[in-house]
């Protein structure tokens, strides 16, 4: 069934504007960077919206301290307990270090090593399960119990979403500075906290503004949902290398956010991905991971129309395995677009 929550949107926005004089200073306020003709084919304005820059290589930091830096001392000093595949695992880490308390991160063990290594490196404890066969959400809230310690969800928390909502308030900000406006927002999606604060704080400013959610096939459950318009689970077939987005369901709040806002889900290949990958390192110089990748990949494969259209593309983060990344750069050109493909 389709969740019972409708959230104030003037509220959360209002939440997006305090989160971002909160982490003024703080958080990196990361470039919209204009794509190259030889790169887009010219058949719209490109910009990037460069995530890849910030704290902990990707956006993830933005909704980790403004949850964790909004707790009473005194919570916040028992512990806090995270779940993530790699993003949310670190920033969390690095921001529970920089307020000098100890984080407990729940991540797969079949995670990118060098995430997993990071996160430990921001001094987290880290605990290891198996997605196949536990569940991570069961396991933290273990922690939280034994622990007394406080549980920073990646996506589905109003505090959280509204970190992440200031990617989309500075893109508006930047785009006012060029007297632009955006006609389309393509946004990676896992959870939907990225795309949900992204959306409320572009719509607040440019209503007619169409936004999509972009997920890897497989796990295109936000895509799925939209269509039907109650929580849809997806199936998780084929494999992706996308590990960042490797979500099955939608948040509660963040797809009752993102029914209202959202024009629909686009869904891409492993190998659009690939091609997006090195298509940011070899036109824009960016290391871009496959799930941050994946908005890029729906324009260069031109899932929808772009003729004469002004297109923000965030690329959400940037912690790839040196692995991942010299298949994707190995991989088939990248100097000219890909033939359309179709979407969802």
């Amino acid at each position: 069934m389709t969740p019972d929550i409708l959230p104030d949107l003037k509220t959360l926005h209002n939440d997006i504007v305090d989160a971002a004089e909160r982490l003024r200073g703080i958080a990196v306020r990361t470039p919209l960077l204009e794509c190259p003709v030889a790169l887009t084919g010219g058949l719209g304005r490109v910009l990037i919206k460069a995530e890849v820059l910030q704290h902990t290589g990707s956006f993830k930091f933005r909704g980790a301290y403004n949850f964790i830096s909004q707790l009473d001392n005194e919570i916040r000093n028992r512990g806090i307990v995270a779940f993530s595949s790699g993003n949310h695992a670190q920033a969390v880490a690095a921001v529970s270090k920089m307020f000098d308390t100890r984080a407990t991160i729940v991540m797969p063990a079949d995670a990118p090593r060098l995430k997993i290594e990071a996160t430990r490196d921001y001094g987290a404890n880290v605990v290891l399960y198996d997605r196949r066969s536990e569940s991570r959400e069961a396991i933290a809230a273990a922690l939280v119990n034994d622990l007394g310690a406080t549980l920073v969800p990646p996506y589905d928390h109003h505090m959280t979403i509204a970190g992440q909502g200031t990617v989309g308030l500075e893109i508006m900000e930047d785009l006012a500075l060029r007297n632009l406006n955006p006609d389309i927002v393509l946004v990676p999606c896992s959870g939907g906290g990225l795309v949900a604060g992204s959306a409320t704080a572009i719509k607040h400013g440019a209503p007619d503004a169409a936004i999509y959610a972009v997920e890897p096939e497989g796990y295109d459950d936000t895509a799925r949902s939209l269509r039907s318009g109650r929580l849809e689970q997806a199936d998780g077939r084929p494999p992706s290398i996308c590990d960042a987005l490797l979500v099955q369901k939608p948040g509660d709040l963040t797809f009752s956010i993102n029914r209202q806002l959202l024009a629909g889900g686009l869904v891409v290949t492993d190998a659009m991905a690939r091609t997006a990958m090195a298509a940011a390192f070899r036109h824009l110089k960016l290391v871009v991971e496959p799930g941050g990748a994946v908005a890029l990949a729906a324009v260069l494969n031109n899932l929808i129309e772009m003729t004469d259209k002004t297109i923000i593309v965030v690329c959400s983060g940037g912690n790839v395995d040196p692995d991942t990344f010299t298949d994707a750069l190995n991989g088939p050109s990248t100097d000219a677009l890909n033939g359309p493909s179709g979407g969802s």
